[in-house]
């Protein structure tokens, strides 16, 4: 299956494709680097702040495919980077057909001099159904929801 977009891997690169709704949250965690690291690799953002992922691998991996199931709305993703480096962690998934968005998010994870941890979450989507359509703005309302809520749901550990 491919992805449902031409700009995949953007999101390492720092440089968003135009074209898109672009979104970024950064949070100082008072979680340990070490924790927050495990829990962001092995999905638990996704599922402490509700949603119900079905993962093809227990940790987060180039070319795993993630689907997460938010009410009655699947979201099939795979995964396109991975970084995990001493004071670098994190991930992306880009979006798969079926998908109600098109588009990549990103969950990086960095330790700050001062040994606490920061994550910055980076979305570039467009509609990709007909769903999304109809909620036109709503829909970049409902991103930055999310993603201060799997920013904090990192900060849980």
């Amino acid at each position: 299956m491919e992805f449902t977009y031409p700009d995949v891997g953007a999101t390492l690169t720092g440089e968003l494709p135009d074209g898109y709704h672009h979104l970024r949250h950064s949070r100082v965690l008072s979680s340990s680097f070490e924790a927050a690291a495990e829990a962001l690799m092995t999905w638990q953002a996704q599922r402490r702040v509700g949603l119900r992922p079905r993962v093809s691998a227990p940790r987060a991996a180039p070319g795993v495919e993630i689907t997460v199931r938010l009410a009655v709305l699947d979201a099939p993703c795979r995964v396109v980077w991975v970084v995990e480096e001493a004071d670098r962690v994190g991930w992306a998934y880009g979006t798969l057909p079926g998908h109600p968005e098109s588009g990549e998010e990103s969950f990086l994870l960095e330790r700050l001099p001062d040994g606490r941890a920061r994550v910055t979450i980076t979305v570039f989507s467009r509609p990709g159904s007909a769903l999304t359509r109809l909620g036109g703005p709503l829909v970049p309302v409902v991103q930055r929801v999310f993603l201060r809520l799997y920013a904090r749901a990192l900060d849980l550990y």
